[in-house]
């Protein structure tokens, strides 16, 4: 039976190396402390680990995480109040208000009102001022930007 077909079990594969996006890896000072704490998490915990699937797990993470360390480039937000990476903005869009920061890809968690810039919403909004009516593609449709707050 040619190799091709033989099944591994789960317990012999290594796990897949996690994606890295393209581009810039654009962070805020706290994005960058997010990623200096992940390597340190996995770091400790590579030394108590016996399992070597959990080890192999961990060692991929930790590559992840100093490759995003090593490519990360830290912008302070805008004091002024154009929409940019790191500002906080207050939007109404469909009749309701959203507020959220624009941030890094492995600093956005929607739920915590984080957003990625690379985001539709960030895209469309990034350059903005309070006052201004952006058109955006549906489903975003119209987005007034209320205010934004650059360095908190």
């Amino acid at each position: 039976m040619s190799r091709a077909f033989v099944k591994e079990t789960a317990e012999s594969a290594p796990p897949p190396e996690r994606m890295v996006d393209e581009g810039p890896n654009l962070v805020t000072p706290e994005g960058l402390a997010q990623i200096e704490a992940h390597i340190a998490r996995i770091e400790a915990a590579m030394k108590t680990e016996t399992n070597v699937l959990l080890r192999e797990t961990l060692a991929r993470d930790l590559r992840y995480w100093e490759i995003r360390k090593a490519s990360a480039e830290v912008v302070t937000p805008s004091s002024d109040d154009t929409v940019a990476f790191g500002s906080t903005v207050t939007i109404t869009r469909k009749g309701r208000q959203q507020t959220f920061r624009i941030v890094g890809v492995d600093e956005a968690d929607a739920s915590n009102g984080m957003i990625s810039h690379r985001s539709p919403m960030a895209q469309a909004i990034l350059g903005a001022r309070p006052g201004d009516i952006v058109e955006a593609p549906e489903p975003l449709g119209e987005i007034d930007i209320l205010s934004t707050q650059g360095r908190n």
